[in-house]
């Protein structure tokens, strides 16, 4: 069983992969913001399964928060990420300073003109400049051969898919699916915010989602039990919603193809 090791600089971990590459190791990378679910160890499980080498990297990532409130909310667990990334035996975490991350205070930044001005976007002003420029920071920081995302966040995950063809980048962009709770509440860190009450209810978000005849009447479902409805759309492929619950903001979707 491999050793868990830590880098907390980028410099670090560069002359770690570059002795790496040299050596003909294969990497696989699932970047995170830490607070793991079973949602994030499921990706860990499946990098290991197909690379030498496994790197997780743990950033709050600042500049993806439009509301100051959501960012000082969210949860920090490292100590306890630590321990699972142990676990599930991965070979390596990179847990990097924010100056680290942004030597130019953001003055860069990756910039989509079209589906990030939807759904998630109209939402979230500012939402996937902050995700496309730090995920493109880390997938070059990183210089592995596959990195994996969750489908639960569809929006996200087809903009990097995206961003990786558009800028030639050279890691394979691993999709993963949905790993949810026994009632059908999608893995999220922002399910242990919920209050029991609101726990309990939480579940009618995936079951209107999957089973509701069209778009509109799941938003009607979802506001007849409680939930402020941000939106419910039909795409094509996925149906996809975002409500919140006791303040707690929560994403999905399913496919239409399997309702």
């Amino acid at each position: 069983m491999s050793e868990l090791t830590v880098f907390d600089t980028v410099s670090a971990w560069r002359r770690e992969r570059a002795a790496q590459v040299r050596d003909g190791v294969t990497l696989g990378f699932v970047p995170t913001m830490g607070a793991f679910h079973e949602g994030h160890l499921s990706l860990v499980r499946r990098s290991r399964e197909e690379n030498d080498r496994t790197l997780v990297s743990i950033f709050v990532n600042p500049t993806q928060f439009d509301d100051p409130r959501d960012l000082a909310a969210y949860p920090r667990t490292l100590d306890a990420d630590l321990a699972a990334l142990r676990a599930e035996h991965t070979d390596y975490v990179l847990v990097p300073p924010p100056a680290d991350v942004y030597p130019d205070q953001y003055r860069f930044r990756v910039r989509e003109l079209e589906l990030s001005a939807l759904l998630e976007g109209a939402q979230r002003p500012g939402h996937f400049e902050g995700v496309l420029t730090v995920v493109l920071k880390l997938l070059h920081i990183a210089s592995a051969e596959r990195a994996y995302f969750g489908e639960k966040d569809w929006q996200q995950l087809i903009l990097i898919e995206q961003m990786a063809r558009a800028f030639f980048l050279p890691a394979a962009i691993v999709a993963c699916p949905t790993v949810r709770e026994p009632d059908g509440l999608a893995c999220s860190s922002r399910n242990r915010r919920l209050s029991p009450d609101d726990r309990a209810r939480a579940p009618l978000f995936h079951n209107a989602l999957r089973s509701s005849p069209s778009a509109q009447a799941a938003a009607d479902t979802l506001r007849e039990g409680g939930f402020e409805v941000d939106y419910v759309e039909d795409r094509d492929g996925p149906r996809l919603g975002a409500v919140r619950l006791g303040g707690v903001r929560l994403i999905d979707n399913v496919s239409l193809g399997d309702r």
